[in-house]
């Protein structure tokens, strides 16, 4: 079933302002960019003015997973607009200030970036980002049925409630059990009305955090449980594409994972293999640095470090006008593909300077209910 909507009278960037972030008059939306993504920024730029909205346009340099936003990019946000655009050639980049001196909202829960506390925190800010877009991907992926999509993830999401784990398994061999007791899907469904909702443009995946390794399992009423998760646990094959922490690649050689109590352990392949170490053991090493240097507080280097190798995320691509290309904004949006995160998770559970998305080809996802009964969603890569 086709969800490409052939929609001849609108851009895609009209698209995405009318159709999911449902922008608003006399609303206030900021849209922050890199000269590489100006064309598609200024298309949200006028479509935004064209629906009514108060729209500022601004552009700071390209920045890695390590960098830092430009202060007055952040300052940007923390100005509060109803809608916020990033439309990034990489990342938007880190919140020094966050970093070190975390948000924290009434219940508890901490943000190391402005952006994340006003949209999962306090819920006052919706929008997109799309790190790595391109105007021929905005052009082939953005303008499709979102309800359609909605109505898939909506399905998806009713399946997933009760699971307690999920096998996921692939022709280039991976194996991997993922405990997800107490977690809830989450859909980037091209639904971003509403205050605190947001996600990718182009939309498209379901995705879940898997339990952290070593931490109390909760039940779906919240109460903890006796048993500890020993986290993820077998093997992941990367054989579609991976992000690195200077952009990403379509793999030539797959890189293969060992897992083991939720994190990796051991890292094989060729020199792309090694690329994702060398990120990986950056991403051990500099917290240790921003600790030392009061940008980080005190004891939570130790903890980066450890969360630097966890399996963060596991999502399944839903978007069929998504390909393989070796952008992950659109490969991990691909049909027959899921992916597997390395670093931080969705759950603000375990905080890491890195989100590294890697795509499997052709997987097969069965789940595990409390009771033992189990059922596929996924079969060499087929929606069932």
């Amino acid at each position: 079933m086709s969800l490409i909507k052939k929609d001849k009278n609108r851009t895609p960037a009209q698209v995405v302002v009318q159709d999911v972030v449902k922008v608003k008059k006399n609303e206030r939306v900021l849209i922050i960019a890199n000269p590489a993504t100006a064309e598609i920024a200024q298309d949200l730029y006028a479509a935004s003015c064209e629906a009514g909205a108060t729209t500022t346009l601004m552009y700071q340099p390209d920045k890695t997973s390590f960098d830092n936003a430009n202060p007055e990019v952040l300052a940007a946000i923390a100005s509060q607009p109803e809608v916020c655009f990033s439309i990034s050639n990489i990342k938007l980049g880190k919140d020094p200030q966050a970093t070190a001196n975390p948000y924290t909202t009434e219940d508890g829960q901490k943000f190391t970036h402005i952006f994340d506390y006003l949209m999962d925190g306090k819920k006052t800010m919706r929008g997109a980002w799309t790190p790595g877009i391109t105007p021929d991907m905005m052009n082939r992926t953005a303008a499709i049925d979102y309800k359609e999509l909605q109505t898939r993830c909506a399905k998806l999401t009713e399946i997933f409630k009760g699971a307690v784990s999920v096998r996921v398994t692939a022709p280039a061999g991976t194996d991997l059990i993922v405990p997800v007791n107490g977690r809830a899907l989450l859909s980037d469904d091209g639904d971003f009305s509403k205050p605190g909702s947001g996600g990718n443009i182009p939309a498209g995946e379901v995705f879940i955090s898997p339990v952290v390794g070593g931490s109390q399992l909760k039940g779906a009423d919240g109460n903890v449980l006796e048993q500890q998760s020993d986290g993820c646990e077998g093997v992941i094959v990367y054989d579609g594409s991976m992000t690195f922490s200077d952009g990403d690649s379509i793999l030539e050689t797959p890189i293969t994972c060992k897992v083991e109590k939720g994190y990796v352990t051991e890292i094989t392949g060729g020199a792309e293999a090694r690329r994702l170490l060398k990120t990986i053991m950056e991403a051990e090493l500099r917290p240790f640095v921003l600790e030392k240097e009061g940008k980080l507080p005190q004891g939570q280097a130790a903890v980066y470090k450890k969360n630097a190798r966890n399996i963060g995320e596991l999502g399944i691509g839903l978007n069929p006008a998504a390909n393989i290309t070796g952008n992950m904004l659109e490969d991990e949006k691909a049909f027959h593909t899921c992916h597997f995160a390395i670093g931080e998770n969705y759950d603000n559970d375990a905080p890491s300077l890195i989100h590294l998305d890697g795509v499997v080809r052709e997987p097969t996802i069965t789940l595990t209910y409390s009771d033992g009964s189990t059922r596929t969603i996924l079969q060499d890569g087929a929606l069932l």
